[in-house]
């Protein structure tokens, strides 16, 4: 079992409860419509307990999507050797189509153009990775091109859920992953 930020396992089990608790929560309705009261007794903690973890809904909303900041980043960088423009990661495609069942939630968290507070980690998270992998191959300009890729997937990613861009998951997976791959060889021009 894996501790918590502050080294404690119980910590860790009560933001997964709260976590939870929120995503069960937004299910059912937007994250405006979420109330502290009915999120800590859908967990079975106290207020206080979730104030002592997260300063607010919105800081709890962005902890419980982190993981789709994880499986983006995974997904894209989910391959070895030279790319094939036509045929994006399995991972870029599942992690499309999954976003389904909590769509809502991550508008809300994802402005147009890939902003709000989930947008800045996507970012941060994927132009570090991007950044670090480029440096490791050696690869020409790692932070120009690390940004490029960081804010089209993000901006791109938001734009669709927000019905800006119409695509089902997997042709979007397919024009994503062209244009990443168009990002990375337009640098060694």
């Amino acid at each position: 079992m894996t501790a918590g930020r502050d080294g404690d396992p119980r910590a860790a089990r009560t933001r997964a409860r709260l976590r939870r608790a929120l995503l069960e929560e937004c299910a059912l309705r937007p994250l405006a419509e979420v109330s502290v009261a009915a999120l800590v007794r859908r967990a079975e903690v106290g207020r206080a307990t979730f104030y002592l973890h997260y300063a607010d809904l919105e800081a709890l909303a962005v902890d419980a999507c982190a993981d789709i900041v994880r499986e983006a980043v995974d997904a894209l960088h989910a391959w070895r050797g030279a790319p094939d423009p036509a045929v994006p990661p399995p991972a870029l495609v599942a992690f499309f189509t999954d976003l389904a069942p909590h769509a809502g939630l991550y508008r809300e968290l994802l402005s147009p153009g890939g902003g709000g507070p989930l947008g800045l980690v996507l970012h941060r998270d994927l132009r570090a990775r991007s950044r670090a992998e480029r440096a490791l191959v050696g690869a020409p300009e790692p932070d120009l091109v690390a940004s490029a890729v960081a804010a089209t997937f993000a901006g791109v990613l938001a734009d669709w859920l927000h019905g800006l861009v119409e695509a089902t998951a997997p042709e979007l997976a397919h024009r994503v992953w062209r244009l990443l791959i168009a990002l990375h060889r337009t640098a060694l021009d």
